[in-house]
């Protein structure tokens, strides 16, 4: 078996036809087809049931696929180890939420850089648990931190910390909920849905942004009110920058890491090393002194 024909299987196994495989590795379907069978001699079974709806993985084609995304993997890691800079070995892709960057997953770099120089790092942040998940299953990320995994078969998922959203106001003497100087802050899908069923009537806010830092910004020069992680609001809040928003919901989401069962466990060891370190920190932004 070689690279193309694993992708391809992938390719199949996503997509459910031969057709949309095609489109998505950029050949033929006919290609598609003779890859899929020569493969399928190979392994000596059946991997798909086609039929006109499409092209249905068998127990055994399920059971491959791990096989698959773990040889996919290897070959990215090796390929992209040829190109890495003197003195780095390794290669991770990690992928979080934006709130999970933001004041969170951004310490985590530093820690890395000073602790695991070896390890090259590739960074996305993208908004949706499903697609992080999905990018993690088909091999494009290594590494997920979110808030709403879903259980896969080969991937490990542990909880890390417990998140909490807060509605804080630099306004001072404000007392309650005010829509006209209220900074609506994309933290998510998972944040979005549940602001939309708290405040229904916020149709429009009158400044929406998708980066959490910009509106730390916003808040400290000028009177204003919006939702913030509160291990990002809380020296802000002890010093009296910052206060909460009386009779506002507070939102919390547990938050995971990810990760295939076969990624490298020295790897995974130092990740999980330096994640504990900045949520200690976090949680002692939020504690009492």
């Amino acid at each position: 078996m070689d690279i193309t024909q694993a992708r391809t299987f992938l390719a199949v196994l996503e997509t459910g036809t031969f057709l949309g495989a095609a489109e998505k590795v950029n050949v033929a379907q006919s290609t598609v087809s003779t890859r899929i069978r020569a493969l399928e001699i190979q392994l000596g079974q059946e991997l798909f049931v086609r039929n006109k709806a499409g092209a249905v993985p068998t127990r055994v084609g399920l059971s491959f696929a791990r096989h698959a995304q773990a040889i996919v993997r290897m070959w990215d890691q090796a390929r992209l180890s040829l190109a890495m800079p003197e003195g780095q070995r390794k290669m991770l892709s990690i992928g979080a939420q934006p709130s999970l960057w933001d004041g969170f997953l951004l310490n985590w770099l530093p820690w890395m850089h000073t602790h695991a120089s070896e390890v090259a790092i590739r960074a996305q942040m993208i908004a949706s648990s499903h697609l992080l998940m999905q990018q993690l299953t088909d091999g494009t990320l290594d590494f997920v931190v979110l808030y709403r995994p879903e259980a896969r078969a080969g991937f490990t998922v542990r909880q890390i910390f417990e998140e909490q959203l807060v509605l804080v106001t630099s306004k001072k003497g404000q007392v309650g909920f005010s829509e006209d100087d209220y900074i609506y802050i994309d933290w998510g899908p998972e944040f979005e849905a549940d602001h939309a069923l708290n405040f229904p009537d916020i149709a429009i806010p009158n400044l929406h942004l998708n980066v959490g830092s910009l509106g730390v910004s916003i808040l400290a020069n000028s009177p204003a009110s919006g939702y913030f992680p509160l291990r990002i609001a809380a020296p802000f809040l002890e010093e009296g920058t910052l206060s909460h928003v009386p009779g506002t919901p507070t939102f919390t989401y547990p938050t995971y890491a990810a990760f295939a069962d076969d990624l490298d466990p020295q790897l995974v060891q130092t990740v999980l090393d330096g994640i504990a370190r900045v949520t200690e920190l976090a949680v002692r932004n939020i504690s009492p002194r």
